[in-house]
């Protein structure tokens, strides 16, 4: 009970954000929400599946590369173009799961940093469509439904990445109960006893990637308007390590976890940044020190502290 009323404080909290925050918060907030998005997209295969993949970013990439080139080239409303745009990442991602579930473990994990690598090489080829090394600039907030320009400003685009966090968010929540879900867990700890059962755990695992892909997606084509470019360092493996950490510093498996290590990470950039441009070595020493001393994350010393509370 404690932890539901904590989070619809989080939320209301979210809603009226605009009302206190400068303008220069707000951006950091919506770009935290993005990022959280991302994250939690990933910790359905990470969390959920036990499926590492170093090439998330794939995800990210495609889903802003799509989105930008609707909203440049087309008079597609902006949020039509960013579903649509999630939904292409997902498509695209059942041909990228079936081919890299031919492998498991360290295997699956390298085949999708190569189809990352892969997206990553092809973005600099392809300038028509993604602008190479340059990429593509001046990506606009195209006005919504029947001409709504509420989107457009800053603060509507807040609340547009804040409904769609909160719907996937819903979205994942109802897929990780369900009996989906189970069958995901069972992969989880162990594949060979979920296959005896008569599951096609392969099936399964194909699903919960195009799943992922398609949110991981969806916060690109977010991130393209927001940004207003996208370029190929979207795509970069770096980027792929860096929402990793997220989904282990906030707690893998947890879905909201992953949402808080994206805004840990990028506070902690932010801070860091002032002081030196070496921010990602401080900040490993950070990620070592949660492996070490925090592996629930930030999500799971949360709870473990809020249930103590709660005894008491």
């Amino acid at each position: 009970m404690t932890i539901r009323l904590g989070l619809l404080a989080a939320v209301l909290l979210l809603a009226l954000a605009p009302l206190g925050l400068p303008i220069y918060a707000m951006t950091l907030l919506t770009e935290a929400l993005i990022l959280g998005l991302f994250a939690m997209s990933l910790d359905l295969m990470v969390g959920y599946t036990r499926l590492l993949s170093f090439g998330h970013a794939a995800a990210y990439g495609l889903g802003a590369y799509a989105a930008g080139n609707l909203l440049l080239h087309t008079a597609i409303p902006l949020v039509f173009a960013v579903v649509l745009a999630a939904l292409l990442s997902g498509v695209v991602a059942i041909g990228v799961g079936w081919v890299c579930t031919l492998a498991t473990g360290v295997s699956f994990s390298m085949l999708t940093l190569a189809f990352a690598q892969l997206l990553y090489a092809v973005a600099f080829k392809w300038t028509a469509v993604t602008g190479a090394s340059d990429g593509l600039a001046g990506i606009p907030r195209s006005a919504g439904p029947f001409g709504m320009t509420a989107f457009q400003g800053k603060t509507g685009f807040y609340y547009l990445v804040l409904i769609f966090l909160l719907l996937a968010f819903v979205l994942c929540r109802a897929l990780v109960n369900s009996p989906f879900g189970a069958v995901l867990r069972g992969i989880r700890e162990n594949e060979s006893k979920t296959r005896a059962l008569g599951y096609n755990t392969r099936a399964y695992k194909v699903a919960v990637v195009a799943i992922a892909y398609g949110l991981g997606g969806l916060a690109g084509a977010l991130y393209a308007p927001f940004a207003g470019f996208a370029n190929t360092e979207l795509l970069y493996w770096l980027f792929s390590g860096q929402v990793l950490i997220m989904v282990i510093v906030g707690g893998a498996g947890t879905l909201i976890g992953p949402i808080l290590g994206a805004g840990f990470f990028l506070l902690v950039q932010q801070y860091l940044s002032v002081y030196t441009d070496s921010w990602a070595l401080f900040f490993g020493l950070v990620f070592i020190a949660f492996v070490l001393f925090v592996p629930q994350g930030i999500w799971g010393l949360a709870t473990a502290r809020l249930g103590r509370a709660g005894r008491r």
